[in-house]
């Protein structure tokens, strides 16, 4: 998967593949392609969410304990 590719060109990436797979008559070999594409990005954009689930648990830790010693 590409380093740059943002979040939400994966996920217009992804729309895009699944508009494919349902509307188009494409040749067997071409869907097998566009699936396994599709589950890459798929991966990647659960990764993202991931990360930044995490990142937002750090901060809500962090305010929840700046709040706590500032008001206690």
């Amino acid at each position: 998967m590409e380093k740059e590719l943002s979040f939400e060109n994966a996920e217009q990436e992804l729309q895009k593949i699944v508009g494919m797979l349902e509307n188009e008559n494409i040749p067997f070999s071409k869907a097998q392609e566009l699936y396994e594409k599709g589950n890459e990005l798929i991966k990647y954009c659960l990764t993202s969410l991931d990360e930044v689930k995490g990142k937002i648990t750090i901060i809500k830790k962090d305010l929840d304990k700046y709040i706590e010693e500032k008001f206690d």
